[in-house]
């Protein structure tokens, strides 16, 4: 082969890894419009019914009675909230979807036997959402709203805004539920080769001080709320060492069989 020959074989593979890397940012853009499209359909839909999930909402504040008032400042105010409400319904309903788009996009670079793990992935996704959220919204609202409010004297009313108030308790539904997909990500990067359970088990000093800190961004600033969020996610760190062990079985012995199959070709 010639020197020229040499130079256009080079110059085809450059082009041809280009139009692989502007093949994969079109995926991406079509996942990510799908995926709004979806948050954007559920959330229209959720508009209709955001009187009932309001209605939610204030459950953990009508249980303290009179130590707390919600009320509206703004004349405008409901109707912000229920767009706000909506919205984060939209992308929670969507999450099977988005879940799946996410999937769809990594697919190709796995085994055909590791593809098969795609509705578990989008179940498991849903499932330790909805685990994380259920944890915030029956654990942690109502013993941080308890804590809050009942700082303070007897003379001093709460008036609160039903506008921050339903921010304070989404924020801490969608941060649990979004934390608790720690074991959907170990399983995820191992498949991919990213990590390992023995990288993560080395990794548990900093997964403590960084549970903690995760902990006290998303509960209230006080340090019983932020342990009762810190034991959980290392209960969960654990959890995903395990799923990283059994995930990383397969996928290490797959890639080990690739590999001797490579040798071989090449001798």
């Amino acid at each position: 082969m010639t020197e020229e020959e040499k130079k256009k074989q080079e110059e085809n593979e450059e082009d041809i890894k280009e139009l692989n890397f502007l093949d994969h940012l079109e995926e991406m853009r079509w996942r990510i419009i799908k995926s709004l499209a979806a948050i954007m359909v559920v959330a229209i839909a959720s508009f209709v019914f955001s009187d009932i999930f309001i209605d939610i909402l204030l459950i953990p504040a009508r249980r303290l009675g009179d130590k707390m008032i919600i009320q509206v400042l703004k004349v405008q105010g409901m109707f912000m909230l229920k767009l706000k409400v909506a919205g984060v319904v939209g992308l929670v309903g969507a999450i099977p979807v988005i879940a799946y788009q996410v999937w769809a996009f990594v697919a190709p670079g796995l085994y055909e036997s590791e593809k098969k793990w795609g509705k578990w992935l989008v179940l498991g996704v849903t499932f330790f959402f909805i685990c994380g959220a259920a944890f915030a919204y029956f654990v942690l609202v109502p013993f941080a709203l308890n804590f809050l409010i009942s700082l303070g004297t007897m003379e001093i009313q709460k008036h609160i805004s039903i506008s921050y108030y339903t921010q304070f308790v989404l924020r801490m539904l969608v941060a649990a539920g979004v934390v608790f997909q720690m074991p959907v990500l170990s399983f995820l990067l191992t498949k991919m080769g990213l990590i390992n359970a023995q990288k993560m088990r080395k990794f548990w000093r900093y997964a403590v001080v960084i549970s903690l800190g995760l902990a006290a961004f998303i509960t209230p600033p006080d340090p019983v709320s932020m342990m009762m969020m810190g034991i959980p996610l290392l209960f969960l760190y654990e959890f995903s060492i395990i799923v990283s062990r059994m995930a990383g079985g397969s996928a290490s012995k797959k890639r080990q069989e690739q590999k001797e199959t490579s040798d071989q070709d090449k001798e």
